[in-house]
This record gives C-alpha cells, sequence and structure tokens, in this order.
C-alpha cells in the first residue's frame, strides 16, 4: 500500500512538473545554448499552451542563435502583433533587419510613417483605454463650459473640448487600426534561404519573364493568390506587395504568414 502511494506521489509530481515547465525547459535549453531544442520546446508550449508576445521574442531569438533569419524576423513580427509596444522586440527586429540581404526602401509618405510610429505606442486594449481617458476628461471639459460661470474657464472647457474630442477620435482609430492588424494575415516574411519573384504565377520559362531573386527575412504583404494543382513547382502561388509599388508572385511555400 505505501508503495502504491509513493508511485501515485510520484506520479503526479511528475505530470505536474511536465505541465508546468515546457517554457522552462525551453528557456534552459537556450541559456545551453541548445538552441535547436528550445526552437522545439519554445513551439511545443505556443501550440499546448497557448501564443504570448514574450512565448515569440524567445522562439525569434532562438531562431536567430540557429542562423535562421526569416523565422526570426517571423517571430519578432508576431510578437509586435500582440503587443506593438514590446521594445525589446522591436530593437531585435531593427538589428535582423539589418543584417537581410534585401530590405526594401520605406516609401511611405512622411505622415505615414508618424502615424505607423505612434500606432506602435500601446496594444489595441491600450489605445482603447486611452481613449476611454480621454471620454472622460471631455465630460469635465463639457461640465466646466456649461457650469462654470468664470470666463476663463469656460473658454479652457470650450477650446480644450474640442482639442480632447479630436484627439479622442484619433485613438479610436488607432485602436481599431492595431485591432485590425492584429487579426490581420496578409503580411508575411520569406523564410526559404531565397526565392524568385516572377511577373506571373509560374516557374521562368525563359528570357521574356523577369526574375528577380529576394533571401529570406523579407518582408511582404500578400494581395492575392492563385492555386495551381497540376504546376510541378508549387501547387499555389502569392501576388506579393514588397513595397508600395513593386508587386510580383513567388511560391507560397517560400513564405509564412505574421
Amino acid at each position: 500500500m505505501k508503495k502504491i502511494a509513493l508511485f501515485l506521489i510520484g506520479f503526479i509530481c511528475a505530470f505536474t512538473a511536465q505541465a508546468l515547465t515546457i517554457g522552462q525547459m525551453a528557456d534552459s535549453a537556450y541559456n545551453k545554448e541548445n538552441y535547436r531544442q528550445a526552437i522545439e520546446l519554445y513551439n511545443k508550449s505556443i501550440a499546448e499552451e497557448g501564443n504570448s508576445p514574450q512565448i515569440y521574442y524567445n522562439l525569434g531569438n532562438a531562431y536567430f542563435r540557429n542562423d535562421n533569419l526569416g523565422k526570426a524576423v517571423l517571430n519578432y513580427e508576431r510578437a509586435l502583433r500582440l503587443d506593438p509596444s514590446y521594445t525589446d522586440a522591436r530593437h531585435n527586429l531593427e538589428f535582423v533587419n539589418s543584417r537581410i540581404q534585401d530590405r526594401p526602401e520605406d516609401d511611405s509618405s512622411f505622415i505615414g510613417g508618424v502615424h505607423n510610429s505612434i500606432l506602435s505606442w500601446f496594444s489595441p486594449n491600450g489605445w482603447a483605454t486611452m481613449a476611454l481617458v480621454l471620454f472622460i476628461i471631455l465630460l469635465m471639459a463639457i461640465a466646466a463650459y456649461i457650469f462654470s460661470r468664470n470666463v476663463a474657464l469656460r473658454k479652457t472647457g470650450f477650446f480644450g473640448g474640442i482639442i480632447i474630442m479630436l484627439t479622442l477620435c484619433y485613438c479610436l482609430y488607432l485602436a481599431n487600426e492595431s485591432a485590425a492588424l492584429a487579426l490581420s494575415h496578409e503580411s508575411a516574411v520569406v523564410i526559404a534561404p531565397s526565392t524568385q519573384l516572377g511577373s506571373a504565377p509560374r516557374a521562368s520559362r525563359g528570357q521574356n519573364d523577369k526574375i528577380v531573386t529576394i533571401h529570406e527575412g523579407t518582408r511582404v504583404e500578400i494581395v492575392d493568390s492563385v492555386s495551381t494543382p497540376d504546376d510541378p513547382v508549387s501547387p499555389k502561388w502569392y501576388n506579393v506587395k514588397i513595397n508600395n509599388t513593386t508587386k510580383a508572385w513567388l511560391r507560397s511555400s517560400d513564405v509564412e504568414r505574421i
């Protein structure tokens, strides 16, 4: 009877330890510089325990240490999708991007760049919270304008209320856009060592086809897709946008959606 009790206690302890330490085992493997095992364990943790900005960040670090820049970029991007204010992930992403062979020039406008920079300050919940705070302040400004007998305070409430209302609308727009980005899967990262961009969804058939080679870690935006089940090269092709002007086709197997 005592042996059975000891066996049950040992079994329960072992099961509990296994259930609680997948991430810790991955961290341990990473610290021991066993990056392949760390990658396997981090992926297992995501599959069994769910994702988080931290786990994607750790997985990106493991891929980077394993010299897989494409997968590193992919997981840093996923971490930032969940938490745009994750500073460590953004710094590491910028560092890895500086090492990839193909980094398209940013041809967005100055205003667009500023807007994207502001968008990265908070998560969707953070922008929603900011909007709620501004709404409360707006009510206070309206109350000051309606009920105050002080002329200066009434002017402050009126003009301040206008500014606060405009800022509130912008925060709501940012919250909506941030939430849409978090749910979007139109962005992708090249994970193959290299892939070819073509003018048509097929393998190159001659000199008339325009072919450009890009390498792992390059970010693209998926515009369209087409299935080609009879194509011996790839059963599916993506029409992608490299920046705001360049579009081309590539094999779907060479990229992974963020």
